[in-house]
């Protein structure tokens, strides 16, 4: 039986690893380039579509995976649902031209950490790794706004499918924290607002993820919508 890949935990101040899947290899190489530049980043790998990510992932088991969603032999959401099962630890930013509300929502479901339109500027992509590998979830404004609008329209909808099992309990702590996850704050922000450390939230947060049984911060918040957990306005 082979073991599942076990997720690094890198010491202070060893380097991020990144792994860049992309069918155009000068995006990739540019990319490439920006990102070796910045300091505590380490490219690890490239891959041309998402079967050859899938087939390399346990090997390099990087902490951050920078993936397109059109590609050949197998798209990104698919791709990114199969890294999931394999290196759970893993943080997948879907990086591409693709503004529609349904891809984003697939991403997420799939377990996707953040959603990058590949029009924003090149040496931002460098935050948005440190930030998702650090714990928070990023979308481009253009479509958070989207997806702040499909969960108000999921908390309205009335012929949602109902769940076989009932929700798992959240403690009223854990409901707190989801609010605010839900209002896009960081875990230091929701330090400060509930009066708690960091380290605080980032249990709670795991918490909430394995009650729900779900990969990443955005998808519990569409978990929270759906079931009526929370709402937002």
């Amino acid at each position: 039986m082979s073991e599942t890949p076990q997720s690094r935990d890198p010491a202070a101040g060893d380097p991020i690893r990144v792994l860049i899947v992309d069918d155009h290899a000068l995006f990739r190489r540019g990319l490439e380039m920006v990102l070796d530049d910045e300091d505590g980043i380490e490219v690890v790998g490239q891959c041309g579509d998402g079967q050859e990510a899938v087939e390399q992932v346990s090997d390099l088991v990087p902490d951050v995976v920078l993936m397109d969603i059109r590609m050949p032999r197998r798209g990104g959401i698919e791709a990114c649902t199969a890294i999931k099962d394999q290196v759970p630890s893993v943080k997948i930013v879907m990086l591409t031209i693709s503004d529609e509300e349904e891809d984003l929502f697939e991403a997420i479901k799939a377990g996707a950490t953040g959603y990058l339109l590949k029009d924003v500027s090149i040496d931002e992509v460098a935050d948005v790794v440190r930030a998702v590998h650090d714990g928070q979830s990023f979308i481009s404004p253009s479509m958070a706004s989207k997806l702040i609008t499909e969960f108000a329209a999921m908390a309205k909808r009335g012929d949602e499918r109902q769940q076989q099992v009932p929700a798992p309990k959240l403690t009223d702590r854990e409901m707190e924290v989801l609010r605010l996850v839900a209002r896009g704050l960081g875990n230091r922000e929701i330090a400060k607002e509930l009066f708690i450390s960091e380290n605080t939230v980032k249990n709670h947060i795991r918490n909430i993820l394995e009650k729900l049984q779900l990969h990443s911060r955005m998808e519990a918040v569409v978990y929270a919508v759906r079931e009526k957990l929370l709402e937002i306005s």
